[in-house]
């Protein structure tokens, strides 16, 4: 806390002699809000980039055709409705009037079908659908129109999954390469893009979409009507969390999606600044082992990784001794949830002694051959648990080499399929929205359908069916059997190394008002008085 107190202060010094963060003016009066988010935003693609930062950026400017409350439940949103026919196996989807893009073209079918289809190219819960797809078309300019192999009840869940969000563009841009990131940003949404003032790596703004057209129910986070209360938002990207801080304590900044936990104390002691968590559900960390290179190809060797790994460690270096920010030890499935249950968990509950880890390993097979670690050092909680498990895997004899990076350029290697010595890798944090594991249908870190799969590509055909399975159930009991049986297989496939879950806490000024709560930061309903 000292050292961190004698950055804020220099942080503080700095930003009043500088002056760069103060904000402008619109017509002689400010209405921008400005937000510092975790991490630069890699890029405006709701569908090709699964960064956090872009997610939530994107929720800003483009919607789909169905979301979510805070409790998760679904609501149409881009449509009016929906009627179901054929035993399950058609749908008739309906778009609600006066929907217009931001480059001032309407809002057609043939426009969602294109944005449909490019989702379910990349999207793994959307190849799912794709593989149950007889014909998806646009009777008219307001009605698509779905035909499926077999029922899928699940179908609006899906289209309003949180990352990656099935967001709807121009049929110009959906057509374009989904393997390319888009080379322009137009959505739907109460947000614009502002492309001249974009500066890469430090300012992103989007202004109010004067043209948009709130849905007529009160707002409850992703559902209703999103109603835009400033001329607009600039993300300002300050990667040292101390500066962060001192601005939010300046009131150089109005919101600080996630300050850093040592400085929660000192910041809640500063007049003006309002400490909360607004998130209701939060992040389900991970470490993604690399299934087609190196030695994590060995499931003895993961195996071994999961048993080094205690949870409770991971979240308190995280989160600090405040419990109440954190849950652990936890499985594959949000606490709490449809299919959240204790099968398996005795390998991620118990702490193994490192005798038994070295054992295994050696019984594995494992000689000592070297383990890449992406550590990201500008996503504080990542690195964090980088450092935390490189000392744990350290103590079983696990040759690790920990590489550090910023987070674009992990996101840029961790596409590489190359052995470790052409500059692959074996293993990266990453953050997975809580919202979507409370099934395995959502819960794309979970799909190990080989290089469809989310990076790191993992195949196991047990876990596929076992997938496939829950989805054609429709027996609550059966599906929590399915559910049980998943994570068991889970637990001894290790398609990911679960390190807990966490509800980070936010910080804003006391004169920003409406804030909404859900599984991720929104910008409608927020004012600044």
């Amino acid at each position: 806390m000292k050292r961190r107190g004698f950055i804020a202060g220099v942080g503080a010094g700095l930003i009043a002699s500088r002056g760069s963060l103060a904000q402008p003016s619109i017509g002689g009066k400010s209405k921008t809000l400005i937000f510092v988010p975790t991490t630069n935003p890699p890029s405006t693609d709701p569908v090709a980039d699964t960064a956090q930062a872009t997610r939530t950026l994107c929720l800003m400017m483009y919607e789909s055709l169905y979301t979510r409350d805070k409790t998760l439940a679904v609501h149409p949103h881009m449509v009016d409705g929906h009627v179901v026919e054929d035993d399950g196996k058609r749908w008739t989807m309906t778009l609600r009037a006066g929907q217009m893009f931001h480059d001032g073209t309407p809002v057609l079918a043939r426009d969602c079908v294109a944005s449909l289809q490019r989702w379910m190219v990349r999207d793994p819960v959307g190849a799912s659908i794709k593989q149950i797809l007889d014909a998806l078309e646009a009777k008219d300019d307001k009605t698509i129109v779905w035909r499926l192999k077999r029922p899928f009840s699940f179908l609006p869940n899906a289209l309003a999954k949180t990352q990656p969000s099935c967001a709807m563009m121009p049929e110009r841009l959906a057509k374009q390469d989904p393997y390319k990131l888009l080379t322009e940003t137009v959505g739907s949404g109460p947000f614009r893009w502002v492309a001249d003032e974009f500066v890469a790596g430090s300012r992103v703004v989007c202004a109010k979409n004067d043209k948009y057209v709130p849905r007529p129910e009160p707002v409850d986070y992703g559902y209703g009507g999103y109603h835009v209360k400033v001329d607009r938002v600039e993300w300002r990207v300050i990667p040292d969390p101390a500066t962060a801080a001192s601005a939010l304590q300046t009131g150089e900044v109005d919101w600080v999606e996630v300050p850093q936990p040592d400085l929660l104390a000192q910041l809640k002691r500063s007049p003006g600044v309002v400490i909360d968590r607004l998130d209701t559900h939060g992040i389900y960390p991970m470490l993604r082992p690399n299934f087609v290179t190196g030695p994590t190809t060995n499931v003895a060797v993961r195996r071994a990784l999961m048993a080094c790994v205690d949870q409770v460690d991971m979240m308190t270096a995280v989160m600090g001794e405040d419990r109440s920010g954190f849950r652990a030890p936890v499985g594959f499935f949000m606490p709490g949830t449809e299919s959240a249950s204790e099968a398996g968990m005795e390998a991620v509950g118990a702490r193994m002694q490192p005798d038994a880890i070295r054992a295994m390993l050696k019984e594995g097979g494992y000689g000592g051959e070297r383990i890449v670690l992406m550590n990201p050092t500008d996503q504080a909680a990542y690195t964090l648990m980088c450092q935390v498990a490189d000392a744990a895997f350290r103590t079983v004899g696990l040759n690790i080499d920990m590489q550090t990076m910023d987070w674009g350029t992990l996101t840029q290697r961790r596409t590489s399929r190359e052995p470790l010595e052409k500059g692959g890798w074996s293993l990266f944090p990453s953050g997975l929205p809580a919202a979507d594991y409370g099934n395995p249908v959502l819960a794309t870190g979970l799909r190990t359908n080989g290089k469809s799969a989310f990076f790191g590509w993992p195949e196991n055909t047990r876990l596929e069916q076992l997938r496939a399975d829950w989805i054609d159930s429709s027996d609550a009991a059966e599906r929590h059997k399915i559910a049980e049986e998943f994570q068991r297989e889970a637990m001894a496939f290790v398609p990911l190394i679960p390190l807990g879950q966490y509800i980070p806490a936010t910080g804003y000024r006391s004169n920003i008002k409406g804030l909404l709560r859900g599984p991720a930061p929104v910008f409608w309903n927020v004012e600044k008085t």
